[in-house]
């Protein structure tokens, strides 16, 4: 398959970007500055923004799904998240590209209480913006008409973690699991070669 990674510089974008070069597929890794992601082995790295829907039309052009690691933390969390959320959505379907695959996050997930982490006692304010930012991002996606998936950890990344080869689907969210960034490309690459989740949200710990 031909797929793009937007946001392919950072942590899960360069892993998602070494596993679909991993099982075969021909990678485009969409970064703001190429210059600096000269190691990106086994893709065509091309410059771009998540936020700008010609760029991502163009990115996207003759692929067969996409993925989004992006963040821009320079940029306020709902700005980035709604504006490049409905970027994908025109661009992508301007493209001819009906999947994308997100990376998610485990604090608008529900929790063990059955309501979003975000709003359980005891969540902390410095946190809040960002996760707001995710889910309206998200209720964004809800009103395209783009197959996608939201996949996002049950907890946390496990920023050291080696890959091990497996996951799990998570019950509901819990902020002390953790998740390698290599097993978590597994999840997101098997979304793309056999689509299990359409238009869903979910999440993944350890195997």
């Amino acid at each position: 398959m031909n797929v793009v990674v937007f946001g392919a510089g950072g942590r899960a974008g360069r892993q998602a970007v070494a596993e679909a070069h991993r099982r075969g597929h021909q990678v485009t890794a969409v970064v703001r500055d190429p210059a600096r992601h000269e190691d990106l082995a086994g893709a065509r790295v091309v410059a771009g923004d998540v936020m700008d829907e010609a760029g991502i039309e163009q990115a996207a052009a003759g692929h067969d799904a996409a993925i989004s690691a992006a963040v821009d933390l320079s940029v306020p969390p709902h700005d980035f998240f709604t504006t490049s959320a409905r970027a994908l959505a025109a661009g992508l379907a301007t493209a001819g590209v009906r999947r994308l695959v997100l990376v998610g996050i485990a604090t608008i997930m529900p929790g063990a209480s059955g309501v979003p982490i975000m709003d359980e006692p005891g969540f902390p304010d410095e946190f809040r913006p960002f996760s707001l930012g995710h889910a309206a991002g998200l209720e964004e996606l809800r009103a395209s008409d783009l197959d996608w998936a939201y996949i996002a950890p049950a907890g946390d990344f496990d920023h050291a973690g080696a890959r091990t080869g497996r996951y799990k689907i998570a019950d509901y969210g819990d902020m002390s699991s953790r998740i390698s960034y290599a097993d978590f490309a597994i999840a997101l690459l098997d979304e793309v070669d056999a689509p299990r989740h359409h238009r869903a949200t979910f999440s993944v710990r350890e195997g």
